[in-house]
């Protein structure tokens, strides 16, 4: 059994996963998905990771996993609790000490090639099924910006293995800009899987089977 730490991103709540956590439910694993708590206008980065750390508990040899702006949160995560493995999906990779609300500028984001759209659904869930994008957005929360301008805590990577899973239809954080910034900041070529930004409501199966091998991959599965 491997012990799952699923890591939300921006304005998002822990249900995100919940088709990704009956995965892996199912096959005997542990999993915890804590709701960060974006929409509070004290909280930052070192608090999202205290409330990781919190949801983790006792568990050891954990297996972090987070999605989008969570890869903000995830390697702080390692300072607090005793994580084996980052898996960053669909991700934000920061730099030291970067802000998240510099990320963009400091990544080349707006020079990247890509198209652009209005619609919150076409751009975040364009392959999520009708029923499953209109619940996603009735539980979606504000982001705050309040704290997003102030420099991470992170001084360099944790030393802990980490892989990088992108979406190759992804409309938000497109395909060639994860490959970039994975090769330029973690020296890492993402594994890569198909669809949008929100795999864990288009394709939980398949993306519970990746978790599941890169657990296998790397000593974590434990006994059943």
């Amino acid at each position: 059994m491997a012990t799952f730490v699923l890591i939300h991103g921006a304005g998002d709540v822990g249900w995100y996963w919940h088709l990704v956590e009956a995965e892996l439910r199912s096959r005997g694993h542990d999993t915890v998905a804590p709701d960060l708590p974006c929409e509070d206008d004290s909280a930052g980065l070192p608090e999202y990771a205290d409330t990781v750390a919190a949801a983790i508990g006792d568990r050891a040899d954990a297996i972090v996993v987070a999605q989008s702006l969570g890869g903000f949160t995830a390697p702080l995560v390692c300072d607090r609790a005793p994580v084996r493995l980052l898996v960053l999906v669909a991700p934000m990779i920061p730099a030291p000490a970067e802000a998240p609300a510099d990320h963009w500028a400091r990544t080349g984001y707006h020079q990247e090639a890509r198209d652009h759209y209005d619609d919150t659904v076409a751009l975040f869930y364009q392959d999520v099924p009708p029923e499953l994008a209109a619940e996603a957005l009735k539980r979606s929360r504000t982001q705050s910006e309040a704290r997003m301008g102030e420099p991470s805590p992170l001084r360099a990577w944790p030393g802990v293995p980490t892989r990088v899973l992108l979406c190759r239809d992804d409309r938000l954080l497109p395909a060639g800009f994860v490959r970039r910034v994975a090769r330029e900041r973690l020296g890492i070529t993402p594994d890569e899987i198909d669809g949008g930004h929100t795999p864990a409501l288009s394709r939980p199966g398949e993306l519970a089977d990746r978790l599941e091998a890169y657990a296998a991959e790397h000593g974590l599965l434990g006994d059943r």
